[in-house]
Formats: C-alpha cells, sequence, structure tokens
C-alpha cells in the first residue's frame, strides 16, 4: 500500500524531509507520494514517518489505488536499498 497525500494538505514541510526513501516531493499544488517508492516506512520504521509528523489529521492515507501486502513492500524496500 502506497500512501497518498490528499488535498488537506497544508505545504507545511513537514513529511517530505521525514521520507526515507525520498518518496516525498512537492507537485503542482501539495506534496505527493510516489508510490514506486513509498514502502510505508517498512524495512526502516514501524509505522509511517510522514504520517506520524503530519499536524493534520487525516491528510496522508493509504492510497485505494496502489494496495500492496507488507510482503511487497518489504520487497520493494529490499530491492531500493539492496541493489
Amino acid at each position: 500500500m502506497a500512501l497518498l497525500i490528499t488535498k488537506r494538505c497544508i505545504n507545511c514541510d513537514m513529511c517530505q524531509p521525514e521520507c526515507p526513501n525520498n518518496a516525498i516531493s512537492m507537485g503542482d499544488e501539495i506534496y505527493q507520494i510516489d508510490v514506486n517508492s513509498c514502502t510505508e516506512c517498512v524495512g526502516h520504521y514501524d509505522t509511517p514517518t510522514c504520517m506520524q509528523v503530519c499536524p493534520i489529521d487525516n491528510t496522508i492515507i493509504t492510497d485505494p489505488q496502489h494496495i500492496e501486502s507488507k510482503e511487497a513492500l518489504w520487497e520493494k524496500f529490499v530491492v531500493m536499498h539492496h541493489a
């Protein structure tokens, strides 16, 4: 499951520097998450750091268009960081 930043984003810049996969960048209007790089922090932390630091509730959610199992997220982490 990749994560998704919703239109509730206030561009506070809290999430982007916390992402261990560099999956968060500024989009046209708000921050966005690269689904190919997001592992929901699997391999790094127990919970997604972007969700923890976001000051607005329910701004970062599970992306319903990109559902992945924990095993798939782990595999993505291994490929990205141990290739």
